[in-house]
């Protein structure tokens, strides 16, 4: 049975706004519900409480940031809306078995990315099955400005 209406757009505003200090409270009044009941309710749909959604949210955003950045830890930690350093490390050590900075020194650092300008990922990402004017010659640019 899909998750009701309500629950989604908890859910959503969870995923939208991590970075804040979002409470039950907060996700529960955009549900409609009581926190009690939307908790409840959340856990029964999602398989997990709203706060352990939440704090996984922020958990995922961080680690993306540990292997794409070059920021602090400290940084990350307030940057996904998590309120001490010392429980993000105790938080991110439980869910991905290390700590941020052994988890970061897993991964190549963030300078050997590759920067591509957004204009020819989105020329690479366009579909390539044209059905406008086939019949004339393709003349493709990419209006790169960056």
């Amino acid at each position: 049975m899909p998750p009701a209406r309500h629950l989604l757009r908890a859910k959503d505003l969870a995923d939208a706004r991590y970075d804040e200090p979002l409470l039950v409270s907060d996700l529960a009044a955009v549900a409609g519900l009581s926190p009690a009941h939307f908790s409840r309710e959340f856990k029964r749909a999602f398989g997990e409480s709203p706060h352990q959604y939440l704090l996984t949210r922020r958990l995922e955003r961080a680690a993306a940031l540990l292997r794409t950045t070059d920021w602090s830890v400290a940084d990350i930690c307030f940057a996904v809306g998590a309120g001490s350093v010392g429980s993000f490390t105790v938080s991110f050590g439980r869910i991905f078995g290390r700590t941020p900075q052994a988890y970061r020194h897993a991964y190549p650092p963030a300078q050997w990315q590759v920067h591509i300008p957004r204009c020819v990922a989105q020329a690479y990402a366009r579909p390539q099955n044209r059905t406008f004017r086939e019949d004339r010659a393709s003349t493709f640019s990419l209006g790169c400005s960056e």
